[in-house]
């Protein structure tokens, strides 16, 4: 088994489609078709263990258990009606969505999902996931300020300021697992982390910035609790709230791998990435990739969870959090972590 995947990793994944570009693209197409339908099944994982706390089925009758739910709901949506409102700015308005979704998928560019197994494992790629992530919030601008009414622009600017707000945290989060990897690298940062669960960050003493890695991603996401943006007590969807058909399906699908994307990143960088839980067979005869993908699923439970049973904060207390609370700690804590490697001299560059 080990023989497979070192020969599959070793050749066909950098050779048959690095050297070739149509190949290349037909990789790419492959990939999204793959990430794009597991998310079709997380966005029903998503309803049904919502529909479990609250003791109710959830989607059951579109195929066996519900199973083609997701794509009944998307065939709904492409033939719908596209409806824009007479005052909105057309052009604008149709490019938001097509803007959030292109950049929440181009951000899978660099994340390897197992080893070797990535498009680009460019030195700076934890930059480029930041960079790009730190775009789609003009998409969202975009959209509520083209709807051409104020509950959609607030919702837009509730976004900015909170999408914003969380960055920072994560930000200084990422520079404490920076600091003991030694790479900004997602390759290396998986690999520094091999050898078994004992040495993946999460069980370390990043753990609390794990925790505020967490609770920053279900904000920088729009999730529940944090999902002000979109409000339906306030807003009434926020700033999708005049977007119907494939534009609001582009909308909450560029949200939902936006999602998914930050339990990729929480895998990464705490949870060992590819590498199994012990370095033993029968561990070791599973392909990386289902660790990671597997990995990526018990995140989303997590988030699932939450949203099932935590209630939504008010938008004060959502900046409170960001700025009085998880930026201080955070920051403290690059300090804490820089001080101690430098302490035992464990800095990378130290010697």
């Amino acid at each position: 088994m080990t023989y497979l995947q070192n020969t599959w990793s070793d050749f066909y994944w950098p050779n048959a489609w690095w050297l070739d570009p149509v190949g290349m693209i037909a990789m790419m197409l492959l990939f999204i078709i793959v990430l794009l339908v597991m998310i079709a099944f997380i966005l029903l994982f998503d309803r049904k263990v919502w529909a479990a706390v609250q003791l109710r089925r959830g989607p059951n009758v579109v195929g066996p258990y519900g199973l083609l739910q997701s794509f009944a709901d998307l065939f709904k949506f492409v033939f719908k009606e596209v409806v824009i409102p007479a005052g909105a700015n057309k052009g604008v308005f149709l490019l938001a969505p097509l803007v959030t979704t292109t950049l929440a998928l181009g951000a899978w560019v660099v994340v390897p999902v197992a080893d070797r197994w990535v498009f680009s494992d460019i030195n700076v790629g934890i930059l480029y996931i930041f960079a790009i992530s730190s775009l789609g919030v003009y998409g969202i601008i975009m959209g509520g300020w083209a709807s051409n009414s104020k509950y959609p622009f607030l919702g837009a600017l509730r976004s900015a300021a909170q999408m914003v707000s969380y960055e920072v945290s994560i930000g200084f989060v990422i520079i404490t697992v920076l600091l003991t990897a030694g790479s900004l690298n997602l390759s290396a940062i998986v690999n520094a982390q091999a050898g078994g669960i004992h040495h993946w960050y999460l069980f370390s003493p990043l753990l609390p910035m794990a925790v505020v890695f967490f609770v920053s991603a279900l904000a920088e996401t729009n999730r529940p609790p944090f999902d002000l943006p979109e409000a339906e007590s306030e807003l009434v969807a926020g700033f999708m709230v005049e977007y119907s058909s494939t534009p609001y399906l582009l909308f909450m699908l560029s949200e939902y791998v936006s999602i998914v994307l930050m339990c990729a990143m929480m895998t990464i960088l705490f949870l060992g990435g590819w590498h199994p839980p012990l370095e033993v067979a029968p561990f070791t005869w599973v392909p990386g990739i289902l660790w990671f993908i597997l990995k990526i699923w018990v995140i989303f439970f997590l988030f699932a969870m939450v949203k099932a049973i935590v209630p939504r904060y008010r938008y004060d207390q959502l900046m409170r959090i960001g700025w009085k609370f998880f930026l201080p700690i955070s920051l403290f804590w690059v300090v804490l972590t820089a001080g101690y490697l430098l302490a035992f001299d464990m800095l990378p560059g130290a010697k």
